[in-house]
């Protein structure tokens, strides 16, 4: 056995074991936060979305199906999915972000439920930098100027890039 410490290495776990314990401190924080609320607002907060009315609008070479909830004139948050998930990923949490004042936008990404091009002669390309142009394209469509965005996976790159060439568009992320 070599007697040299592989310092990367040793970094690379602190920094895990580090990032675990940040993560359940946030977590136990914010199941705090959660219990801490009003009674009437703990039952409308918790209910799961259902997305049964999927609404469409044409934004650039696609239809985009996309499920909304919460208040027209409030903050605008959009929740991008990843592979192979679809938008009830975010069942939980969307009634969570209306009640709490939010424009909850989950759209299905290019591929994914009712989701499709609007012309049969237009390339398939499923690169983030393209699902990013979609993203755009349907704040576009539905005149959203700045949104928050929470996505995941595929879905977090595409929040990536969108924060990246498009920064005036986004007023803040969470990726993961």
């Amino acid at each position: 056995m070599p007697d040299q410490i592989n310092t990367r290495r040793r970094r690379l776990l602190g920094t895990t074991v580090a990032g675990i314990s940040l993560m359940e401190l946030g977590l136990s924080g914010l199941a705090k936060a959660q219990s801490n609320g009003t009674p009437s607002n703990a039952n409308t907060a918790t209910r799961v979305a259902s997305f049964d009315n999927i609404r469409q609008a044409n934004a650039g070479t696609l239809s985009m199906g996309y499920a909304e909830a919460g208040p027209q004139n409030g903050p605008v948050v959009i929740l991008l999915h990843g592979w192979p998930y679809d938008i009830y990923s975010f069942a939980e949490v969307t009634p969570l972000l209306a009640a709490a004042g939010y424009r909850v936008i989950v759209p299905y990404l290019r591929g994914y439920g009712s989701t499709r091009f609007l012309s049969a002669d237009t390339p398939r390309n499923g690169q983030q930098a393209v699902v990013a142009v979609d993203i755009i394209a349907l704040m576009d469509a539905l005149k959203i100027d700045k949104a928050i965005f929470g996505a995941f996976d595929w879905g977090a790159r595409t929040a990536n890039i969108i924060a990246a060439l498009w920064p005036q568009r986004c007023q803040a992320m969470v990726s993961v």
